[in-house]
């Protein structure tokens, strides 16, 4: 199961605006960039009835693994454990996410992954 469209980040000057201010958390496997969400950068994408929400975009280096078929499987494993987590009831923090891997760090452990993501999400505060 994929994110829906509304919680995907996209755009560079989104991904500026994370970089610069964001709060980074760290991980073994994986960092967290977190921003508070800036609706203005997001009108130009037309997407104006969910600009005030939470989004992320989980960012996949080739240096991780040079086919795309693993990277594309990663964040579909990201993405439903994020969706797990997630409730839209308790989408009340505008936060944006940029989740990045470590580069040449993942061996194809799955639990640890999953378990390097959960405890991230926890430790950031973002579900409670």
């Amino acid at each position: 199961m994929a994110l829906p469209k509304a919680m995907r980040l996209k755009g560079h000057r989104t991904f500026d605006y994370i970089h610069k201010n964001s709060v980074k958390h760290y991980g073994k496997l994986m960092i967290f960039r977190i921003a508070r969400s800036n609706p203005k950068i997001l009108i130009s994408h037309k997407s104006i009835d969910s600009l005030n929400n939470f989004k992320i975009a989980i960012v996949i280096s080739k240096k991780v693994s040079k086919k795309a078929v693993v990277r594309n499987k990663i964040r579909r494993t990201l993405q439903d454990c994020l969706l797990k987590n997630f409730c839209p009831e308790n989408n009340h923090k505008p936060y944006w996410l940029l989740v990045n891997l470590k580069p040449g760090v993942f061996n194809n452990d799955k639990i640890k992954l999953l378990e390097d993501f959960q405890h991230l999400i926890f430790k950031s505060g973002i579900f409670k």
